[in-house]
């Protein structure tokens, strides 16, 4: 089988972009026939379509579009002939692809009743979750497609392994824990979008906590507490559940494909209307 299959399957698992490059079109004589392909990382290339200055060109193609997150295919002839430095004299056409689109990385910190009820919600969406807390036994028997279980005696610790511009959801049965989370969360600085289970009260307090820590206004007004949109009314875990979701849903629809590190990222939050509910953690 050929590196590129799995390769790309792999990636896909993982939710890693990548460029599929492959060969569409062959006149004369080139290094490799139509259909060859090769998969091209931020970092890595797996398979090839044929080396020399024509695969250096189309790797340097490929990761200029990771790097603007390119979403459109792109066509690209190539002679080769002196200007390419390869004496093959034919024409290569190669198709490059974008696959394993961004998708939204959300850390869930919770399984409690409300948790159990976003995280099926969020595996609906084109979202990756990671869903963390101490208590194995809070957690369902089977989970959706896409979710991630971690079982952690320190979910603090868990905030360095977050990828940047993660969504990150605070819900545990602690609020000391939900404490040492949104401060950890919030040094990083890196997230598109932080969200603390609560009600206006527990905002304040919490504030006031940060505020000792060193923690200044600009910051603190990037946490969601409460979070979700204040149009979706009511209290049961599902309603609480579907606020969120939806607040989320509008910040990566908004900010799709934004990760930009520090107080830039996910501005959208700033422009939801503030959630009114009393949220019970």
């Amino acid at each position: 089988m050929h590196q590129w299959i799995n390769a790309l399957a792999d990636l896909q698992v993982r939710g890693e972009p990548s460029i599929l490059v492959t060969i569409i079109e062959e006149r004369g004589s080139t290094p490799r026939n139509a259909g060859s392909k090769m998969v091209v990382t931020a970092a890595q290339l797996f398979d090839t379509i044929g080396g020399g200055h024509l695969e250096y060109k189309a790797l340097h193609i490929a990761r200029q579009m990771l790097a603007e997150r390119s979403t459109m295919p792109h066509l690209e002839r190539f002679s080769l002939g002196a200007s390419l430095g390869q004496c093959c004299g034919g024409v290569t056409v190669l198709l490059f692809e974008p696959m394993g689109a961004v998708q939204a990385q959300i850390a869930v910190f919770g399984a409690g009743h409300v948790g159990r009820a976003l995280v099926p919600l969020l595996a609906a969406l084109p979202c990756r979750v990671r869903w963390i807390d101490s208590r194995e036994q809070e957690f369902p028997e089977s989970l959706p497609s896409g979710v991630v279980k971690v079982i952690s005696e320190e979910p603090v610790d868990e905030v360095s392994e977050l990828p940047p511009g993660s969504y990150c959801i605070v819900m545990t049965h602690n609020h000391a824990l939900d404490l040492e989370l949104s401060a950890a969360i919030l040094k990083r600085n890196d997230f598109t979008w932080f969200g603390l289970i609560g009600s206006q009260t527990k905002r304040a307090k919490f504030e006031h906590r940060l505020r000792d820590r060193g923690f200044g206004d600009a910051l603190l007004q990037r946490m969601r507490c409460p979070m979700g949109l204040a149009e979706v009314k009511g209290k049961l875990p599902i309603e609480i559940a579907v606020s969120i979701a939806a607040e989320i849903i509008a910040t990566y629809n908004a900010c799709f494909g934004q990760h930009d590190a520090g107080a830039n990222a996910g501005p959208i939050a700033q422009l939801l209307p503030p959630s009114r509910r009393s949220q019970a953690s």
